[in-house]
């Protein structure tokens, strides 16, 4: 499937506030967590762009930050981020914004919108809480008595904020989704 320019300039869009939404609360940290918006930028882009689209912007952020921009949370990026451990959270963006996507194609209904959403955010804590766990036990030095149950009490704090900010990107969507496809319709039927 070809992109249109559209296409292109919505995607570059969600990698801008994926950035900015990474940084935005860049200072709180509980555990080994940054507390950021990137969960909610990440189901808005699968809402909005689609399965595919949304994928695309957040590989885009996801390539922009290896290449070295320092546009991860506090301000980091490069290839050595990948032996981060919240480096899973970048990687599960991608997968939040596919499925949440591919979830409200075919039924645009609100509570279809929330959710996806939902499931969106579960995959993200899934993701990366697993990759978490398993780098700081492999390869980045876990803290003493450090295990599985420790690296989700870490995902407390951020918790009742992403569900609240999952449920707003849902409803966010919904509203944003009928009113950009109108405008869509309304323009070609215009121009033909």
């Amino acid at each position: 499937m070809k992109l249109k320019t559209l296409d292109i300039t919505m995607a570059g869009l969600f990698a801008s506030l994926m950035a900015i939404g990474a940084n935005l609360t860049a200072f709180l940290v509980v555990g080994g967590v940054t507390i950021t918006l990137t969960t909610f930028f990440s189901i808005l882009s699968g809402l909005l762009l689609g399965g595919r689209l949304g994928a695309i912007s957040m590989t885009v952020y996801a390539l922009i930050g290896l290449a070295g921009a320092p546009i991860f949370s506090q301000f980091s990026g490069g290839p050595s981020s990948i032996i981060r451990p919240t480096f899973g959270f970048i990687l599960s963006n991608i997968i939040v914004a596919y499925v949440a996507g591919k979830m409200i194609e075919k039924k645009t209904l609100k509570k279809n919108f929330i959710i996806a959403a939902l499931t969106g955010m579960a995959i993200n804590y899934v993701f990366g809480t697993t990759w978490m766990y398993f780098a700081y036990k492999l390869w980045f030095g876990s803290p003493e008595g450090f295990s599985y149950a420790i690296a989700w009490l870490w995902m407390a704090a951020p918790f009742p904020k992403d569900i609240i900010f999952s449920c707003l990107a849902g409803i966010l969507a919904f509203r944003l989704h009928g009113k950009i496809y109108k405008s869509q319709n309304t323009e070609r039927k215009t121009i033909a």
